[in-house]
């Protein structure tokens, strides 16, 4: 197990079982699917109404989501906050294009292909225990 600490996060690097990489890829796969679900919601409100959602809209607007409900409450807000967060850059990036201070135009975030997303759980869903590592998931019924 090798850790490297960078902006207060500890990374881990594992080598996971059978059973828990499967669980771990679900993960990923499902926060990708909820990352693509935000991403249409924000490119629609930009396109057709010219606004730039915020991350509560997010939260409020894919709650329900069947790929939110997929992941613990936090994790599933936290990347929906990471979509909010790039389109405010995209914003900052497009007035700093419009004043001359960079000369390449940015594009609006844009989906994710089949992948894995960057899964980022909060100290709370988190617990060391005896030199392991215990995370909470949502089961599902």
């Amino acid at each position: 197990m090798k850790q490297t600490i960078s902006y207060g996060c500890t990374q881990t690097l594992i080598n996971p079982s059978g059973e828990l990489k499967a669980i771990l890829e679900y993960v990923c796969t499902e926060a990708n699917k909820l990352s693509n679900c935000g991403l249409y919601y924000a490119r629609q409100m930009y396109f057709k109404a010219g606004k730039i959602v915020s991350k509560f809209d997010l939260h409020k607007q894919l709650n329900k989501n069947p790929h939110f409900g997929a992941l613990q409450s936090q994790t599933a807000q936290q990347t929906l906050t990471t979509i909010a967060e790039s389109f405010k850059s995209f914003t900052g990036l497009l007035t700093a294009y419009r004043k001359g201070t960079i000369t390449e135009r940015k594009k609006l975030p844009n989906y994710r292909k089949q992948g894995l997303t960057l899964v980022t759980y909060p100290s709370q869903a988190v617990k060391l225990i005896a030199a392991s590592i215990k995370v909470s998931f949502r089961e599902q019924s």
